[in-house]
């Protein structure tokens, strides 16, 4: 397989991997992917070098602008900035009280 190949294949596989990450695989989101599989088939028939380097540095560019807009929406978080984060503390505790196989107690809310 030539490195150009290896290259696109590179760049297929991250930006599915960032799509179904970030944005969903199941229900109404599958349009996205089904999209991106449909642009690569299609793009794969190109002949012009120029043109073919384009799009792929386009899926590449939107692969990073997901992964990077994830990345600082969990850096604000973290940060605590002006985000009520109780919802988010109580995913993580109970992700660590079931690593180590136990649960937490229903907490009485009147």
């Amino acid at each position: 397989m030539s490195s150009k190949a290896t290259q696109t294949q590179n760049i297929y596989r991250k930006l599915l991997k960032a799509v179904e990450k970030h944005i969903g695989k199941s229900g109404s989101k599958g349009h996205f992917r089904d999209f991106i599989i449909k642009e690569f088939r299609e793009n794969a028939k190109l002949s012009n070098p120029s043109e073919v380097r384009q799009k792929l540095n386009l899926a590449h560019d939107y692969a990073f602008l997901l992964n990077s807009v994830h990345h600082q929406k969990d850096l604000l978080f973290s940060y605590n900035i002006a985000v009520d984060r109780s919802n988010e503390m109580k995913k993580v505790l109970k992700a660590s009280a079931a690593s180590v196989g136990l649960q937490l107690p229903q907490v009485y809310q009147p």
